[in-house]
């Protein structure tokens, strides 16, 4: 019933909006890669800035600070003060529906469902049919994935494939270890949980400390509720099974299995306990902040850790920057046991619950329809991800898109992304998917165009792949299998749901106890894990199964 509320509220604020549209169409609603175009296409360039609020993790600014935002103001006349969340996430979005005010626009990462629930956002179905050839041309074929039970679209989301599926050179896995660790021991084949830490155990018997303080074993970052899914979601990854959020998706029978409470999360708890009681384990595993995190990966005493390579970004930048090959990291698919395929390399996926939504507060969402249309031309993609030729990038006699080492650099630098927009526009925006290819043939991720990936090796990437016989780091991995509903983790469930509290009260026993399991003394494991099981055992992981399972063949079936 609440979308029937929601749309009435949303026509009415598109009507108001309309009012402010003059001229008439511009005849070019058909065209491909159309700048703007579709009914009463004229709107207004006069100057204007509109709020934009993101649940990542950034740096406010504004958009015309930046080059890329300087340009698409001047297309335009928009200029955006950008914002990012601070603290938990769940209590900026708590605040903003309590007081009912909220940014013209808000990517919503994980607070989604909250968001929708309070009528946060404004369906855009007319806006698009109205004024936005090239949304409808990029989303066309996931129309029916974005939408509501009721039809109704509310944000347009960031990984819509264009032009088929282009697997990337250097994809990653959630194990990292330090190279000289590798290079210490001769460049062994690493590739089971047990291996991985035998290795850091040995290397830091050897070598204590670096630059005189204390080597860290291992590390990861669990100092969140936002990001506690780091170290919770690895039973998945080491059983030999891609990121599906909870559940483990059998290939033939489509039935979800949680693995929270099995052997597999038990195992990895196990390891880790074992790892703590021998002092490999950061101590302030559960306690540091971010920024004290990445510091601890760029510092270069940290052998091992567990992420996903876009949480960590900084501090890869950081560590590539400063020369060093062997104290940056390289990403290993790590399984249990010698017999387990991994499944690290994600297959071709639509992620229909992470995109950019219009709220109810918006001033003019047809100006910024119109704003977000033009963005999805190539011609703004690629200023977006590739920046401006002659400056960022380079055209080859064959019309490939190609960089020198001193512009790869400069994407590389934490800075210059900053500066010149990269950092805020190539991902929480309506976007191509970062596996699509131009009409030209170019990859749309600068780093998914072998000529680029190739300049980008370092000559300490080129000696240990050497060193490994391979030709890109994407040969580390299996090859992956294809997934039609995949990922499962984007399956939205409906706040106060049964399948949404078990979700909640799970991660919370889960926060409660991993830190207990983890730097429990030794002998004391088994007494925390009973306790857990037994607290985990009264919530209703059945029905959650259940409904998982349902929604995994209904998305086989087409229903998303």
């Amino acid at each position: 019933m609440r979308t029937k509320k929601w749309l009435q509220t949303g026509l009415a604020v598109v009507m108001a909006s309309a009012l402010l549209v003059v001229g008439c169409s511009n005849g070019n609603s058909g065209e491909k890669n159309s700048a703007s175009g579709g009914e009463n296409s004229e709107v207004s360039t006069e100057p204007v800035t509109f709020t934009y609020f993101g649940f990542g993790a950034n740096k406010d600014t504004m958009a015309s600070d930046t080059t890329i935002g300087k340009k698409l103001q001047e297309q335009t006349g928009v200029d955006w003060k950008m914002e990012y969340v601070v603290g938990d996430g769940s209590t900026k979005s708590g605040v903003m529906i309590a007081g009912g005010d909220y940014p013209d626009v808000i990517s919503p990462v994980g607070e989604l469902a909250k968001l929708l629930d309070a009528g946060a956002y404004i369906p855009l179905n007319d806006l698009i049919e109205k004024y936005s050839p090239n949304i409808k041309r990029v989303y066309g074929d996931y129309m029916n994935k974005i939408k509501d039970e009721e039809g109704n679209i509310y944000i347009l989301p960031f990984t819509a494939n264009v032009n088929g599926y282009l697997s990337p050179p250097d994809p990653s896995s959630t194990f990292w270890m330090q190279r000289r660790v590798l290079k210490e021991f001769g460049y062994p084949e690493v590739k089971t949980l047990d291996q991985y830490f035998d290795l850091i155990e040995k290397y830091q018997a050897k070598y204590p400390k670096v630059d005189g303080k204390d080597t860290i074993g291992f590390a990861t970052f669990a100092g969140t509720a936002g990001e506690f899914f780091t170290i919770t979601n690895q039973p998945m990854h080491l059983a030999g099974y891609p990121n599906e959020g909870g559940v483990l998706v059998d290939m033939e029978s489509h039935e979800a299995k949680l693995y929270q409470g099995t052997e597999d999360e038990k195992r990895w708890l196990a390891k880790l306990n074992e790892m703590n009681g021998k002092g490999l384990v950061d101590p302030e595993t559960f306690t540091a902040n971010k920024d004290q995190y990445l510091a601890k990966l760029t510092s270069g005493r940290v052998l091992g850790y567990v992420n996903y390579s876009w949480q960590i970004n900084d501090a890869t930048n950081n560590l590539r920057s400063a020369g060093n090959d062997d104290l940056r990291y390289v990403a290993l698919p790590i399984v249990f046991d010698e017999g387990i395929k991994d499944a690290y390399v994600d297959p071709p996926s639509f992620v229909n619950n992470r995109g950019l939504g219009i709220s109810v507060s918006a001033k003019d969402p047809v100006r910024i329809i119109k704003y977000f249309d033009n963005l999805l031309t190539d011609e703004n993609q690629k200023l977006v991800e590739w920046g401006i030729e002659g400056e960022t990038y380079t055209k080859n006699a064959e019309g490939r898109m190609v960089m020198s080492e001193e512009q790869l650099t400069n994407r590389n630098d934490n800075d210059f992304k900053r500066k010149f927009g990269f950092a805020y526009f190539d991902y929480e925006w309506p976007r191509y998917g970062d596996n699509s290819v131009y009409d030209d043939g170019n990859a749309h991720v600068p780093f998914n165009q072998p000529e680029v990936a190739a300049i980008n090796y370092t000559d300490g990437d080129k000696t240990l792949l050497e060193k490994y016989n391979l030709k890109t780091f994407s040969d580390f991995y299996a090859e992956p299998v294809e997934r039609p509903w995949y990922p499962a983790w984007s399956i939205e469930k409906e706040p106060g749901s049964p399948e949404q509290l078990f979700s909640q009260r799970a991660g919370d026993l889960q926060q409660k106890y991993y830190p207990r399991m983890v730097l429990a003394a030794p002998g004391q494991f088994e007494k925390v894990w009973s306790e857990y099981l037994a607290e985990y055992n009264k919530l209703d992981a059945k029905g959650y199964e259940e409904f998982m399972t349902n929604k995994i063949k209904d998305r086989i079936d087409g229903k998303w």
